[in-house]
């Protein structure tokens, strides 16, 4: 099994964040190629809470120019994990 911080990245703090947290939920940035239950371990080791659920979305990157060239922003994927009730994942700000 690959280290808990290769798995999730980061904390994501938007909108939609701070709306499912009063739901116990929160967005994380994760790696492309993990799994619900790579993501599920690494939350519970990382924050050391209980994950009930985990749902993920990929994005694909957008073209974006820069002057003359064209590029292309990565792929990113999140996962919305659900955590037992009276927990928290502690966000820094």
């Amino acid at each position: 099994m690959r280290a808990a911080t290769t798995i999730i990245r980061a904390v994501r703090q938007t909108e939609k964040g701070a709306r499912i947290a009063a739901h116990n939920q929160y967005v994380l940035e994760v790696a492309p190629d993990a799994n619900k239950a790579e993501i599920r371990s690494a939350a519970e080791i990382l924050f050391g809470v209980t994950v009930r659920a985990v749902n993920t979305a990929r994005q694909q990157g957008k073209w974006r120019r820069l002057q003359a060239r064209w590029g292309r922003r990565p792929d990113t994927k999140r996962a919305i994990v659900t955590v037992a009730p009276g927990q928290k994942i502690e966000v820094k700000a």
